[in-house]
């Protein structure tokens, strides 16, 4: 039987390019890049939005950029769901919207339980495992846009990895550290190219397929 996978995420799971001010190719977002690596067996659903955020509204923004209040209708969509990778909150620390590493970490907690406590369309399906992913971290640029738009940012994207990692053994959630394997292109300083961006979807594949037993 075939299983879903379902990426939620900002502009990194879109495959924004920051060097061409475009979209990625379909075969180097990570997404595709996972799917192409689990196989047939698997279906991988990218739900990336840019600008999307955990819990957090940005009312300059001509669309709802709340990832918490846009997961239940993405949940219903996609549904039955076997897994949820969420990896979002870098645009959380942003000023004027979260601002915080810590602000990003209760945004992370706020969509967990809105999926443990999802009213599934069917009402027999079983909570899907949860795979919480922290973004590759924020390096210095001299885009002044971005450099504007994520002031103080850097410090606080690094500390990520480390609560996001806390956050997923307090609550039960499986975790991986983009950082681990990805960088940010100095371009813009949030975004990856496209060798980072396979990058990180080759580094899922072992965690994504052993909370899938596969």
């Amino acid at each position: 039987m075939t299983k879903t996978v379902l990426c939620y995420g900002d502009s990194l799971t879109w495959g924004f390019d920051a060097e061409g001010r475009a979209r990625h190719a379909y075969e180097d977002r990570w997404p595709s890049v996972l799917q192409q690596a689990l196989g047939a067996g698997v279906n991988v659903v990218a739900e990336g939005l840019n600008g999307r955020t955990t819990a957090y509204d940005d009312h300059l923004s001509a669309t709802d950029r709340n990832g918490a209040r846009l997961l239940p209708s993405v949940l219903h969509s996609h549904a039955p769901l076997d897994l949820v990778v969420v990896m979002l909150g870098t645009n959380d620390l942003k000023r004027g919207l979260g601002g915080s590493a810590m602000h990003a970490v209760r945004g992370m907690e706020r969509l967990v339980q809105i999926i443990r406590h999802h009213p599934w369309p069917f009402g027999e399906e079983e909570v899907p495992e949860i795979l919480l992913v922290s973004p590759p971290k924020i390096c210095e640029t001299a885009n002044p846009v971005f450099a504007a738009m994520y002031q103080g940012a850097v410090e606080e994207s690094a500390m990520l990895g480390a609560l996001y990692g806390d956050l997923a053994d307090d609550i039960g959630c499986g975790f991986f550290d983009a950082a681990s394997v990805s960088v940010t292109t100095p371009v813009d300083g949030v975004h990856m190219d496209a060798e980072n961006t396979r990058a990180l979807g080759r580094g899922l594949e072992p965690i994504v397929r052993m909370m899938l037993g596969l």
